[in-house]
């Protein structure tokens, strides 16, 4: 047989698939602490994406593609009065919580905010249990939904602990896709056959570029670059449960998989190691560890890398705020990562360029002792010409330890340290804050503050009784679980 002449045996899905449609259809949760985090996460992503209405640049993009379009048992999107098909919807509330980059987070080897999956999962939910009590059938509960946003939140996070899309310029957003499509297959009633092909098509997709998150190219897709892969989980997941086949070599294929193609320069310390290179690694399997241990934003609406930077300058701020005119440099040190993707120097021309840079994220509070959602927008920045002069004055630093710890599976914390210097050859203390307010850690300290932005966030959008009535349901754990997702939803209709 000539030696270029393909061998056509279909092969077997790989495992990395089969592991994943293993844990959606079989893994049960049984975690306290799974659930109830799961709570708190689905009442702080609400609470972010009511928060994002009140910004044009987001609601620009909200709605049916065809005005005036009816859909039956339409989706609803939370804070409007849209209804919409379960893919547009999934889309529509993606954005809304990733917009103003205030909620949770995972930070590994890849970075990323799993309540982004909430945007397919909410929309699938809604519709199906408008659906089922339609057709005589009991409705999903809530409980479903916190089910599948643990499932969620485990596959994006466990891909993401040693496997850095990052390093060969992918966006996180794929592992939102990937999550996203294989939860929303299982609500949708897909066997494993239909999970398998749905989960190839994922990863045989195109797969976005971080390039729209990087200066100088930072830009307003990261705000709703996730709502799009959640969005585009639900049509890959719809398309396979008609009966469209999937890729079962996806990721292995010889030059034409994902691997080959698009996974093949990974970390540098690999280089040497180029079959090692060509694969996903898990440290883990599958359970409900991403859940118990992610991370809330609780105080700032600020890239996760540069919380603790945030809460250094807040502490800060009282020591210098008389004395901004004899500031001679500010250094700030921090972790590896938070260099790599949010240290930029010159211009910068949009609040999301803004919300991505540590410089300017560490001036506002250390030049008015907070920083709010409202802090990163074009009229406050041209305002305030004092930031981008303190932010002339920084030097960041990195701290070995600070990056180590950082990736420690006991750890995970996500350092930084910030030390103020005058001109009169005095200084501030180093204030070095080493995990954030939202780390489980903090939890104690974090859950009521969270609970509080919660309520807060209710009340942008809802009169003083409707945020009552949701805030007591959000905040009892079997009542939420026992709700009828249907109706949940209609709490959240304007």
């Amino acid at each position: 047989m000539s030696a270029n002449v393909d061998l056509n045996h279909r092969p077997n899905y790989d495992q990395v698939l089969q592991d994943i449609a293993d844990y959606v259809l079989e893994f049960p949760i049984a975690s306290a602490e799974a659930l109830d985090t799961a709570r708190n996460c689905l009442m702080d992503t609400l609470g972010c994406g009511l928060l994002a209405l009140r910004f044009p640049e987001c609601t620009k993009h909200l709605g049916p593609l065809v005005e005036g379009t009816q859909v039956p048992h339409g989706s609803r999107v939370p804070g409007t009065s849209f209804r919409l098909d379960p893919v547009k919807a999934a889309w529509d509330i993606g954005a809304m919580v990733r917009w103003l980059d205030y909620n949770d987070t995972w930070l590994a080897a890849e970075w990323g905010h799993p309540s982004d999956n909430l945007g397919g999962i909410l929309a699938v939910a809604d519709h199906l249990s408008q659906k089922r009590v339609a057709a005589g059938e009991a409705p999903l509960t809530m409980r479903t939904v916190l089910e599948a946003m643990i499932k969620a939140h485990e596959i994006q996070g466990v891909m993401a602990l040693e496997n850095a899309f990052n390093r060969v310029g992918l966006d996180h957003v794929l592992l939102v896709k990937v999550a996203s499509t294989a939860v929303c297959a299982r609500l949708m009633g897909a066997d494993r056959g239909q999970l398998l092909a749905a989960l190839s098509q994922a990863f045989v997709d195109g797969q976005a570029l971080r390039t729209y998150r990087h200066a100088p190219n930072a830009g307003s897709r990261k705000s709703w670059a996730a709502g799009d892969a959640s969005s585009r989980g639900v049509r890959l997941a719809d398309i396979a449960l008609r009966g469209e086949m999937g890729i079962p070599g996806v990721l292995t294929a010889p030059q034409w998989g994902f691997y080959d193609v698009l996974f093949s320069h990974t970390n540098q310390d690999l280089a040497s190691k180029p079959a090692e290179r060509r694969r996903f690694g898990f440290p883990q399997g599958y359970g409900t560890y991403v859940m118990e241990h992610v991370l809330f934003k609780i105080r700032f609406p600020a890239e996760f890398h540069a919380q603790t930077a945030c809460e250094a300058a807040v502490i800060l701020h009282p020591l210098v705020r008389d004395k901004l005119a004899l500031i001679e440099r500010i250094v700030i040190t921090t972790q590896e990562s938070a260099i790599r993707i949010i240290s930029k120097v010159g211009p910068l021309t949009n609040a999301a360029d803004r919300d991505h840079c540590i410089q300017y994220m560490v001036a506002v509070p250390l030049l008015y002792g907070d920083l709010v959602a409202e802090h990163y927008e074009d009229d406050f920045h041209a305002s305030h010409p004092l930031i981008d002069r303190l932010r002339e004055k920084m030097e960041i630093v990195e701290d070995p330890r600070y990056s180590r710890e950082y990736l420690e599976p006991d750890k995970r914390s996500i350092a930084n340290a910030v030390q103020v210097f005058f001109n009169d050859g005095t200084c501030t203390d180093k204030v070095a804050v080493e995990y954030p307010i939202g780390h489980r850690r903090r939890r104690t300290d974090g859950i009521p503050l969270l609970e509080e932005k919660f309520k807060a966030n209710l009340a942008t959008r809802f009169p003083a009784q409707r945020c009552a009535e949701l805030f007591a349901l959000c905040t009892d754990q079997a009542r939420l679980e026992a709700t009828p997702v249907h109706r949940f939803m209609d709490r959240l209709v304007i």
